[in-house]
């Protein structure tokens, strides 16, 4: 047994007999009233749950797994955590099961875990172990817990908690190091000397007035989205208003990390630019396909050599984790997310390199903007001023005018073991939210593990969408060559 907490309501009696002094004072220890982003992800317009299937490289030992490891006011209270009530352990008929009907199988197990909500008479977390090799894993484990638990950056952190280097049992996993205002800083240090000061204080005040005006421009933006600005009616776009709770569609496929540094470096960029442009590039080349055999269907002429409308309103919201997060060097638990509508230029471009363009001047802009901060807060705000429901009901409403959700983790530089089970891949997404899409990225080692959670009735050939993408990595990285040896 260990400790944890469990959603409870407030009025409800714990049949535990104990001094009503000592009770007082563990009240204040013990229960912990949820957060206001907890409690949106509560609401049954925003239920949202976190699933992570991660790749093991030797038979699962389950023994191991378990031995370590309404205007009522909702709160979290410490309770007695019994680990086989979490620990699931399914019997698999392997003897026949190759690689390929594994994988199907490992597709279906975890898209049929979103329509079982789980209990929340104990704690929001269970872990499924699947004794099933697969074509990328020997055993195959699936962590699935509610988002009121924390974002997904906080809950990363207490994955690789559990995690140890294979080198060294002993230490922790280590993450890559992140210096986003380094570059940034050395320029104003530099400007700061000598005849620049001047130069510099002007540089100065002219990023301060454009970030006052990119954010009241992407604030402007969001109200808009929240009350009537809709994205085009694309083949992705799904409407959730038909009906809810329904079966998502959760597939992965890893790729070289290596082949996006070698663009990241060759383009001066950063990796989540160089994901964000290759996501924008396999997002258009799917979009063609699917119009083509659109028009195909209905009898249109399709001698025109584009097929898609002209102008697309194509947006994601990317959540914005890490800056939420931190403060200073110190974490923060809990769930710190903000949002940023990230829109996509949609359309076939002669130079792949185009769309790694597009998507830098789009997000350079972005990060020019205090929108994840103001949305983090905002949200805040109206919970307090108007209740959870209105508050999930316009965000409900809000991400619905727009296509997709996208997040990029950044994960582990070492293989890491949890009790001497090595991890061959992690892939966490999130489903439970008003979107037909959400693409998440993860980091590990040397790969980028693509995870895709889709309505299979708006988008039924998932697969062809990640090959879509990793052939879109190709092009990219192919004409990053072509350049590099031309110049």
């Amino acid at each position: 047994m260990g400790e944890g907490y469990e959603l409870m309501i407030e009025h409800q009696a714990m049949e535990i007999k104990i001094p009503e002094t000592t009770m007082r004072k563990d009240e204040e220890e013990d229960e912990q009233p949820l957060s206001p982003a907890a409690r949106v992800f509560h609401a049954p317009e925003f239920n949202c749950y976190v699933i992570s299937v991660i790749g093991v490289k030797k038979k699962i030992e389950p023994d191991v797994s378990r031995r370590n490891k309404n205007s009522q006011t909702q709160i979290w209270v410490r309770t007695n955590v019994v680990v086989s009530d979490h620990v699931i352990v399914p019997y698999i008929q392997t003897q026949n099961i190759e690689n390929a009907n594994a994988d199907k199988f490992l597709e279906s197990y975890v898209s049929d875990l979103t329509l079982i909500p789980l209990d929340t008479s104990k704690p929001l977390w269970e872990l499924h172990l699947l004794d099933l090799k697969t074509s990328d894993a020997e055993n195959v484990a699936v962590l699935k817990f509610h988002h009121s638990l924390g974002d997904g950056m906080s809950l990363m952190a207490l994955v690789l908690a559990c995690m140890r280097k294979t080198s060294n049992p002993d230490e922790l996993p280590t993450l890559p190091n992140q210096n986003r205002s380094s570059s940034r800083s050395s320029r104003l240090k530099a400007g700061s000397r000598g005849d620049f000061r001047f130069l510099w204080l002007i540089m100065v005040l002219w990023s301060a007035i454009m970030l006052v005006l990119n954010t009241m421009c992407d604030a402007l933006e969001f109200i808009a989205t929240a009350m009537f600005l809709k994205d085009t009616e694309t083949p992705i776009k799904g409407d959730f208003r038909l009906s809810k709770h329904k079966r998502m569609s959760l597939v992965h496929r890893t790729v070289s990390l290596d082949d996006i540094k070698l663009i990241k470096n060759t383009m001066n960029m950063t990796v989540n630019d160089v994901v964000l442009g290759v996501t924008q590039a396999g997002l258009s080349q799917y979009l063609e396909t699917r119009y083509v055999e659109k028009k195909k269907k209905l009898g249109e002429d399709q001698r025109n050599s584009d097929h898609m409308p002209k102008i697309i309103r194509l947006r994601s919201a990317i959540l914005d984790l890490s800056d939420m997060m931190a403060k200073g060097s110190k974490c923060r638990w809990g769930n710190w997310i903000g949002y940023i509508v990230f829109p996509f230029s949609i359309g076939l471009r002669k130079d792949p390199l185009e769309h790694l363009r597009s998507a830098k001047r789009i997000i350079d802009r972005k990060k020019n903007s205090l929108e994840a901060a103001l949305t983090f807060i905002v949200g805040k705000l109206m919970i307090k001023s108007f209740g959870v429901k209105i508050t999930a009901n316009i965000i409900n409403r809000a991400l619905s005018n727009t296509t997709m959700s996208f997040s990029n983790l950044i994960g582990p530089i070492e293989e890491i073991s949890f009790f001497g089970h090595p991890i061959a891949y992690m892939a966490p997404s999130v489903y439970g939210h008003p979107h037909a899409l959400t693409m998440h990225f993860q980091s590990y080692m040397n790969k980028m593990t693509i995870s895709l959670t889709v309505d299979p009735t708006v988008i039924s050939d998932t697969h062809r969408l990640l090959d879509d993408w990793e052939e879109s990595l190709k092009n990219i990285k192919a004409a990053v060559q072509e350049r590099g040896s031309i110049h």
